[in-house]
């Protein structure tokens, strides 16, 4: 099936473009979504009287894009996961989960717009694209850990608590208070 695009698809083509799609794709997706016309001869004529008016509309979406982008570029948000100490999580990061994280940080991202090719099953801080516009991408941190200060030091803005030092053996504290020293045998 052919469709004239009605503004930019990643993979697809340029607003105004007359491209071929498979049927289901253009009947599920793409038309209902508003973004994409069948091409035919009569809304090719009504796609070309309209074209001015959404190159204005998409030129104006794209600058207030490029305005939040500028805004949220670089930002960053924690979720707290149970993870094992292989350091796998109990589970997965969504999509849906790093929207809320970010809208619960008053920052306005929809769950359609943050791109992830695989779901998140590790700890750590990972980059995430987020599309505000079809030509306009941003890269925010996504900090996941099992607490608050496991996020801090992750961040670097605490450092790593050092483990209690071992006592050495040949030391009086070894033997102080242990109890061997009064045996008698």
């Amino acid at each position: 099936m052919q469709v004239i695009l009605l503004e930019r698809v990643p993979k697809l083509g340029q607003m105004g473009e007359i491209v071929k799609v498979r049927p289901g794709f253009a009947r599920n997706f793409l038309i209902p979504q508003g973004k994409a016309l069948r091409a035919t001869d009569s809304a090719l004529e009504a796609f070309e009287g309209r074209r001015a008016k959404l190159e204005a509309e998409n030129l104006e979406a794209k600058s207030d894009a490029e305005g939040a982008a500028l805004t949220i570029q670089g930002a960053s948000v924690v979720i707290l996961r149970q993870a094992s100490e292989g350091r796998q999580l109990y589970g997965s990061v969504s999509p849906r989960d790093i929207a809320d994280a970010f809208t619960a940080e008053g920052i306005q991202i929809g769950r359609n717009q943050v791109r992830l090719d695989n779901p998140i099953k590790t700890l750590g801080i990972h980059d995430v694209i987020v599309a505000l516009h079809p030509e306009v991408e941003t890269m925010v941190h996504v900090n996941i850990a099992r607490t608050h200060e496991e996020a801090d030091i992750q961040a670097g803005k605490a450092a790593p608590v050092a483990p209690e030092a071992e006592i050495d053996p040949d030391s009086d504290e070894f033997t102080r208070g242990s109890g061997f020293d009064e045996l008698d045998i």
